[in-house]
């Protein structure tokens, strides 16, 4: 293990747990890529070839972003072969290859502190979790199952559960009989529940309640998390008729909704929703309080977002349209520079969601719903 690094992560986890107040994210973003060109040969390869190099570069913004596309073709990662106890897959069909984010014991301890400091802040620790995914012995190699194991350790909460399974194929399916008898538990108990899972798998929780004409009032304090899109799903449905229908048979407020925007690329993850304590405006909390759905996303203080023009390359002005582009301090042994291939509109120091790019190939863990 590379020291240099290992020092960085230990300084940076150190200032996440203490809030990342007042911090010198440039300085931080431009040291993190020094160190990631000098240790990561195939990331060293993409910049040199766009002639960015540490030398030259004076300001984040600067830094050279890879597609997530190169995380299906390279090894983009400071590991040696021998250090790479775990790899997180992207989600997505069967024909595809996944984006490979390389990680061990010391990478995976940044990423949990990471998403551990963001996500506490947006929901609350009472009650019990129930995700509506497969457990992580079921799919060692989702980000999203391994986020979800880690909060529930981090809460404490026993009784918290998985009741999504996987078949035959590789796709996630949702134990119905289960997941009923948790939100008849809850609900009988009165004791909250947060429910979460992609949003593939809350149609089709959904669906059968609505099927089997079941409806639920789950307690006070109750919410729900969504994440991921439909990309080449026969059933979608837009969020605000998502949301409508968990009130509708969930019982759970809109206010209680909180979207999540995260990749396996990356270590930190998005959220949208009225709890959200990083709001862009005033005006924006407000708008929020009037209709939930329709929050910006917000990544915590030590990842930065910009919205970049496909066809000149640099960032948007606010309202206007690009690529989601993700500078992830929390990538220390990885790359920090990420561009999706996302659509968003940019919101302030936030962004609004729109979708896929056309042409992209579909990924996103409501592909592994079935």
């Amino acid at each position: 293990m590379n020291p240099e690094l290992s020092n960085f992560a230990a300084r940076l986890c150190d200032s996440i747990t203490d809030g990342f107040q007042n911090q010198n994210f440039d300085a931080l973003a431009l040291e993190l890529f020094a160190l990631q060109f000098s240790n990561n040969s195939g990331y060293r390869k993409i910049s040199e070839t766009r002639r960015l190099t540490p030398q030259i570069l004076d300001h984040w913004t600067q830094i050279p972003a890879v597609p997530t596309t190169a995380f299906k073709e390279m090894e983009l990662t400071s590991l040696v072969p021998d250090e790479r106890t775990v790899v997180f897959h992207s989600s997505g069909t069967s024909e595809q290859k996944p984006s490979r984010h390389f990680h061990n014991a010391e990478s995976l301890a940044v990423y949990e502190v990471a998403l551990w400091n963001w996500f506490q802040l947006h929901f609350a620790g009472e009650g019990e979790l129930l995700f509506l995914t497969p457990d992580q012995s079921a799919a060692p190699r989702s980000s999203l199952v391994h986020m979800f194991e880690t909060v529930r350790r981090m809460f404490g909460l026993p009784k918290s559960a998985f009741t999504g399974k996987v078949s035959a194929d590789g796709s996630w399916m949702v134990d119905f009989t289960a997941t009923i008898q948790k939100l008849k538990t809850a609900a009988d108990a009165g004791s909250p529940l947060t429910l979460l899972g992609t949003a593939f798998s809350f149609i089709h929780m959904l669906d059968y309640l609505a099927e089997d004409h079941l409806q639920f009032q789950l307690p006070e304090g109750s919410r729900v998390m969504e994440t991921g899109g439909y990309k080449n799903r026969s059933r979608t449905l837009p969020k605000t008729e998502l949301h409508a229908l968990v009130t509708e048979l969930l019982g759970v407020p809109p206010v209680q909704i909180i979207r999540e925007y995260g990749m396996s690329e990356l270590s930190s993850q998005a959220y949208a929703g009225v709890h959200d304590k990083w709001q862009v405006t005033p005006d924006a909390t407000a708008s929020c309080h009037e209709s939930p759905v329709n929050c910006p996303f917000r990544f915590p203080p030590w990842a930065r977002v910009q919205i970049i023009s496909p066809e000149t390359g640099f960032a948007v002005g606010e309202g206007e349209t690009g690529l989601i582009r993700v500078f992830d301090l929390a990538n220390v042994f990885s790359v920090a520079a990420i561009q999706t291939e996302d659509l968003g509109v940019r919101r302030g120091h936030g962004f609004e969601l729109i979708g896929r790019a056309q042409l992209a190939e579909p990924r996103g863990c409501s592909l592994m719903t079935a």
